[in-house]
């Protein structure tokens, strides 16, 4: 019995046929192709390479920088700028965190809304309270601190807030 039908599906040829050139002008394509590849390709490649071989030597990974904890800005000593320096580079840092956080807590709460439908309310219980919880915790801590917010004013807030929860149990 035979595979295949040879009317149907013929052998392809043996050899790909040579085009013959109509003109001897040189093929514009090519030149601007050789020339991109010269003035561009090649240069960039280069120093590409030599970033890359400089970098191997160094492995550490630059956009994984870890911190060391510092002490918050309550435990610094009066007059001591270095330590009011570090302790407002750790809030900052410590803000960006948490405002990360909102947004990956946001994007679950998303992403279960869009996944759940209609349905939503009881299948996306636990990513709406995350959220809410996560939200609340960040608009207590950072909340009202305008476009300006530091370290200081988030510890002035706190100490506002812990004031006047101490002087209503009062």
């Amino acid at each position: 019995m035979k595979d295949h039908d040879k009317a149907a599906y013929p052998e392809p040829p043996r050899k790909t046929p040579v085009v013959e050139k109509q003109t001897s002008l040189p093929n514009p394509a090519e030149i601007l192709s050789n020339l991109f590849y010269y003035t561009v390709d090649v240069p960039v490649s280069t120093f590409r390479g030599a970033l890359d071989s400089i970098r191997s030597k160094n492995k550490s990974v630059y956009y994984h920088q870890k911190f060391r904890r510092v002490p918050e800005l309550i435990c610094c000593e009066h007059g001591d700028y270095l330590c009011y320096y570090e302790a407002e580079m750790q809030w900052r840092r410590d803000y960006k965190v948490d405002q990360e956080i909102v947004k990956i807590v946001q994007e679950r709460m998303r992403a279960c809304y869009q996944r759940e439908g209609s349905s939503y309310l009881q299948n996306c219980a636990k990513e709406i309270e995350q959220f809410e919880e996560t939200s609340n915790n960040f608009q207590l801590r950072y909340g009202d601190l305008g476009a300006y917010a530091s370290g200081r004013k988030c510890l002035m807030k706190q100490k506002e807030r812990m004031m006047a929860a101490q002087a209503q149990t009062s």
